[in-house]
């Protein structure tokens, strides 16, 4: 077992980094290791644990800004700003149910390096697109700041973006600052039941280029929605359609997306308490579920399949030939898709997503020795790679900080 680094603030980064660099050691960054198992099977000298680094340093409720130290749960800044009618928009997945996790144990600066977001992507944008700034230590030992704590701030590069999504291998995030928005009134979701994935691939592209101001679509076949409790009683497939807003917006929307949708299949809905329900088991991928502190090693492998929306439906197809199953949500532009066995099926995914007419594919849960084996990753044409090898050597040319946990060398 790796050595563990439990630093306090920022100063104590910069010391244990400077550490590594001196000694030519590695360092695995993490927060409160809830996400762990994502990414390439890496061993490291130690491990950069910086939960420590915790607290909200500053919320401006008027000013729609949050910003707080790295370490600090998702779910404590979930519950500050809910108290002022608030939320993060993006949506933040919560890996835990996924990957045999306690829920609720992820960290600000472990969502921001995993650039997570939920059902409100297409419509809010990703964790990426509410970063503001960012404190951090390069694999340098060198402490910086980029952006700032207002919206509009166009100085310099943008780094909080260009970091979002690079799983601790540039820089250790020591404090971030995001912005947050208006949390809607209320919320029901319009039903569309026993529709197979083609034809749910058309009615969620219907309503969601409509303009009835749909926030979330997604669709679940029979025997994934049995295993959603907001909608397990229904018996069949169900394709569900989010509203969100004032109360009398929302009833003229769903009133006009049943009359364009009627003719589709049989429609029923969910109100304000089974809708948030329904969306949170969406969000986490919940039909999915592994037992908490079950051996990841024996779980059916799972993939994240990112594509055109109607060709969602394609990818389900060829995979159901190995008896994958599928969770469509975007729209049917994320594909969640459970493969029998602990067996990845890399060859097949990778062919299944490239004869949809090409996506990303990620490998979100699997065995240690798969994730060292596979590509974990969407594999990198030649100028992307370069491109990412150039900033690996700008912030950490020693590979000193998570070397290896996104692409091999990197």
């Amino acid at each position: 077992m790796s050595e563990r680094l439990c630093p306090r603030d920022e100063a104590d980064v910069v010391e244990a980094v400077r550490w590594a660099v001196s000694n030519a050691r590695t360092l695995d960054v993490a927060g409160s290791g809830s996400k762990a198992p994502l990414g390439r099977h890496i061993q490291t000298d130690a491990t950069l644990e910086l939960k420590g680094l915790s607290g909200v340093t500053l919320y401006e409720p008027e000013e729609l800004v949050l910003s707080a130290k790295a370490g600090t749960s998702v779910a404590e800044i979930e519950g500050l700003v809910a108290a002022s009618k608030q939320m993060l928009a993006f949506e933040p997945m919560d890996f835990g149910p996924l990957l045999g996790v306690a829920p609720g144990g992820g960290t600000l600066g472990g969502l921001i390096a995993c650039n997570l977001a939920g059902p409100r992507r297409p419509s809010a944008g990703a964790a990426r697109d509410h970063a503001l700034g960012v404190r951090a230590v390069s694999g340098r030992a060198e402490a910086f700041k980029a952006g700032g704590r207002v919206v509009k701030n166009v100085t310099g590069y943008d780094l909080p973006r260009g970091l979002s999504g690079s799983y601790g291998t540039l820089a250790a995030f020591t404090e971030l600052t995001i912005k947050v928005l208006p949390r809607p009134e209320t919320v029901e979701t319009l039903l569309v039941l026993g529709l197979d994935d083609a034809a749910a691939a058309g009615v969620m592209s219907a309503a969601v280029g409509s303009y009835y101001d749909v926030s979330g679509a997604a669709h679940a076949p029979a025997e994934l929605a049995a295993r959603i409790p907001a909608v397990a009683g229904a018996g069949v497939a169900v394709t569900a359609l989010r509203l969100e807003g004032v109360k009398p917006s929302i009833v003229h929307r769903r009133g006009k997306l049943e009359a364009m949708l009627r003719a589709h299949g049989t429609l029923s809905f969910l109100d304000a308490d089974a809708s948030r329900a329904f969306w949170q088991g969406v969000r986490d991928v919940e039909p999915f579920a592994f037992p908490v502190g079950g051996a990841l090693d024996t779980a059916p492998a799972i993939w994240r399949v990112s594509v055109a929306p109607m060709a969602g439906p394609a990818v389900g197809a060829a995979l159901r030939e190995i008896g994958a199953r599928c969770l469509y949500d975007w729209a049917g532009g994320l594909v969640w898709v459970e493969v029998p066995g602990t067996e990845p099926h890399s060859a097949r995914v990778r062919a299944a997503v490239a004869g949809a007419g090409g996506g990303h594919a990620t490998l979100i849960r699997a065995s240690a020795a798969a994730r060292a084996r596979e590509e974990v990753f969407q594999p990198l044409d030649p100028i992307t790679g370069a491109l990412i090898a150039r900033m690996k050597n700008g912030f950490d040319p020693g590979r000193v900080l998570s070397p290896g946990r996104m692409y091999a060398g990197v």
